[in-house]
């Protein structure tokens, strides 16, 4: 064992240090390769070093470098050191981290994670978290709480009598809410398509001058960090529309909600405090491992409720039970990272981080400009949308750009144009990787127009 451990640690070691000298996309040779791990279940087995080995041969070359600092798709973020190193020692602890008397070790660690992204982001001590895969499923688990509380303050109990014959209630998110919290109200019974959209400006911010009158409780949905322009809702002003007619805010946050750490950066999400409950990515923007989301409810009961489950073999302890709040019984200890990020980083480390993203994207979209080429956004956090032309230009731009290997970043549509897309949210992107994907970009563009 400890020289299969060993091997496997220099084999990660290896990958991330060579990550700056290698392509962000897999050659197509790396690809081919990957048939060779395609063949008929082996009758005995290997020797666990030559099944490392194989898995590091063919496997690391096929990848997209998206731990490095050069990758600006899909709002990806890399893994801090710290939190990788974390991550080896909690998969060596093997816990199922539901409960204390499984893992008295990580429902404590856990319990502090919990405590400081209260602490970080403002929010009451007296509110639920739940650590969960990503923000589609924290979505869900939040959203499932205010499902409960809703119906509650209705007379349904909804966990115990389903949604047949339950009072109906509206559900209102913004017209450029993000399809994953769709995808989690239709989890949840309310449908993809039921909700009604609300009006939003050229950024994708709802429209708070045109909110319709509410005859009783609703749930609404808002977003913090638009996925293409990092633009966020008027949070407080839906918190006093929403709770007014005693429904329930929810806020998306998946990467926006970061903004929250930073001083320079917090007035983004004003009033965001106001809501009750909120969904994030730790694997954006605090640069943890896959997979890595947190839900955050103010009414702990109404959570507990939703997600709470008992059998006459599972111990109650007494204190914060992580089980009583997610979705799944079993489950690893995501929080140890979580905990390793921010002991690491502290307040002070998670500011800076935010705001190096946001000034990389502000050099994007300056050296964009200068070039030549609009930015469709108001470069407020760590977006960046530009047109390179007309419609399937931006298309051929950005599949030279990814060719290319230097740099990734894809393309989107936005209101109705076509456009290119950079995220910035990685520890590891420098100012170097910044100028010498801009000029990587500059260059694919100049190849694709002048062609």
């Amino acid at each position: 064992m400890r020289d299969l451990l060993s091997d496997a640690a220099q084999r990660a070691i290896g990958y991330l240090e060579h990550l700056d000298r290698r392509s962000v996309v897999p050659t197509p040779a790396a690809l081919a390769r990957l048939r060779d791990l395609d063949r008929p279940l082996p009758t005995s087995g290997a020797d666990p070093l030559a099944v490392l080995a194989e898995l590091d041969e063919i496997g690391s070359p096929a990848t997209v470098a998206t731990a490095g600092g050069r990758f600006f798709g899909f709002v990806i973020g890399g893994a801090l050191p710290a939190t990788v190193a974390a991550n080896w020692l909690a998969t060596a602890w093997d816990q199922e981290a539901g409960m204390p008397a499984t893992s008295p070790a990580t429902v404590a660690i856990e319990a502090v994670a919990h405590r400081w992204l209260l602490e970080l982001f403002g929010l009451p001590s007296t509110c639920a978290t739940a650590f969960v895969t990503g923000a589609t499923m924290a979505n869900f688990t939040a959203l499932a709480a205010a499902r409960n509380a809703v119906l509650a303050r209705l007379g349904w109990n909804v966990e115990a009598d389903g949604l047949i014959g339950a009072p109906p209630v509206p559900v209102y998110v913004g017209a450029e809410v993000h399809p994953t919290a769709r995808k989690a109200l239709g989890l949840l019974g309310f449908g993809r398509n039921r909700p009604i959209e609300l009006p939003v400006d050229d950024q994708g911010r709802i429209r708070a001058d045109r909110l319709p009158p509410l005859a009783g409780p609703a749930l609404v949905l808002a977003q913090a960090g638009n996925v293409n322009t990092g633009a966020a809702d008027p949070i407080a002003a839906l918190a006093d529309w929403v709770h007014g007619a005693g429904g329930w805010l929810h806020v998306d946050g998946a990467f926006g909600l970061w903004a929250a750490a930073s001083p320079a950066y917090a007035h983004l999400v004003a009033g965001f405090e106001a809501a009750d409950s909120w969904a994030t990515d730790a694997h954006k923007w605090l640069n943890v491992p896959y997979d890595s989301g947190v839900a955050i409810v103010t009414d702990a009961e109404a959570l507990q409720r939703a997600m709470g489950l008992s059998a006459a073999y599972l111990p109650l302890a007494a204190g914060r039970q992580p089980d009583r709040f997610t979705p799944e019984l079993s489950r690893r200890a995501r929080g140890v990272e979580v905990w390793a990020a921010l002991a690491t980083l502290g307040r002070a480390g998670v500011a800076d981080l935010v705001d190096r993203c946001c000034r990389h994207a502000r050099r994007f979209a300056a050296g964009l400009t200068a070039a030549g080429f609009p930015i469709l956004n108001d470069v407020v956090l760590n977006q960046v949308l530009v047109a390179f032309g007309p419609g399937e230009v931006n298309d051929r731009v950005a599949a030279r750009i990814q060719a290319d290997g230097v740099c990734w970043c894809g393309v989107t549509e936005w209101q109705g144009r076509r456009a290119v897309r950079i995220s910035v949210s990685s520890w590891a992107t420098t100012d170097a990787d910044v100028e010498r994907s801009l000029t990587a970009i500059l260059g694919a563009a100049a190849a694709v127009r002048g062609g």
